[in-house]
């Protein structure tokens, strides 16, 4: 079985290459309950991981296939911090990843240990899950071991994104009913400019779950990251329930100057007219494109 999978497009980081470190079993210290895999027993560990040198073959070859990819993403049917070589892996993908980046998918849980700490030092993209940073949601939804504290979990987030030099991505998956408020977003919106990440991420449920849950539409997930300040915004859903917007150019700038938007705002809620409008700002040196971790976002000159 071959741990590589893809390449698949995605939204957020490109043409990526996936490195699957649990192939065999789901292996998850949570059991959060919106997961699109069975429910499993929680574990700390992953059983009968692939070695170092059976995901260097198998990568090797795939990129001699697929040499133009943007990221090769470390991921896991469960939590990929728990394959035991990390350090190793990610020390020896770096001597042959070209020009892609090494992308990790974790739930934030790996960065309370310092060897997991360390080896995370080694990516270039790091994204780590918060979905509530009020203790009592958080077990709600990620169900994680008694040990883990969301509170720790941020202070090292904190601490990992003065130590990291690439690009922290975090994302949020709202759940309706458990982390869907104001109060849950203003709090979340507290610790995130306490981490300061380069883009912070928010989805929600859009395959079945392993719990009976559900997810919110793309409206309340607009007016939940609105209480997100300073931190560039991604609302990560493919669905779009609203009307395309009509904005004149002075009102285009007034909206980028106090929020960017990403590129997927743009396709999913802006009418022909704020298109050409944003078209014509961008050429006249108005406003201007920033990237983050792979997503394209506009923004006022005055920012």
């Amino acid at each position: 079985m071959s741990v590589v999978f893809g390449p698949v497009s995605s939204r957020r980081f490109g043409m990526s290459l996936g490195i699957d470190l649990s192939p065999h079993a789901k292996s998850c210290n949570f059991d959060c309950v919106y997961c699109e895999l069975k429910i499993a027993k929680k574990v700390d560990k992953i059983s009968n991981p692939p070695s170092v040198d059976e995901i260097i073959n198998d990568v090797s070859s795939a990129l001699k296939v697929h040499p133009n990819i943007d990221v090769i993403t470390l991921t896991a049917n469960g939590e990929p911090t728990l394959y035991p070589y990390l350090k190793e892996l990610i020390a020896k993908l770096n001597l042959i990843k070209n020009s892609a980046k090494l992308l990790i998918l974790s739930n934030a849980t790996g960065v309370v240990k310092p060897e997991i700490y360390d080896a995370l030092l080694g990516l270039d993209i790091v994204k780590f899950s918060l979905d509530s940073t009020i203790e009592k949601t958080f077990r709600k939804i990620d169900r994680g071991h008694k040990e883990l504290n969301v509170a720790d979990i941020i202070e090292k987030m904190t601490e990992f994104k003065r130590d990291f030099k690439g690009e922290l991505v975090l994302e949020i998956l709202v759940v309706k009913g458990l982390n869907d408020t104001a109060q849950e977003f203003n709090a979340l919106n507290k610790a995130i400019n306490q981490i300061s990440p380069n883009r912070v991420d928010i989805s929600t449920i859009d395959r079945p779950p392993a719990y009976p849950v559900k997810g919110v539409n793309t409206d309340m997930l607009r007016e939940l990251s609105a209480h997100i300040k300073n931190i560039p915004c991604v609302i990560a859903s493919a669905k779009y329930s609203g009307e395309n917007l009509d904005f004149s150019k002075d009102e285009l700038i007034a909206l980028l100057s106090r929020r960017p938007q990403s590129e997927i705002d743009v396709k999913n809620s802006f009418s022909s007219i704020s298109k050409q409008n944003l078209q014509e700002l961008l050429a006249d040196n108005k406003i201007y494109e920033i990237s983050v971790s792979g997503v394209k976002f506009y923004r006022t000159n005055e920012q």
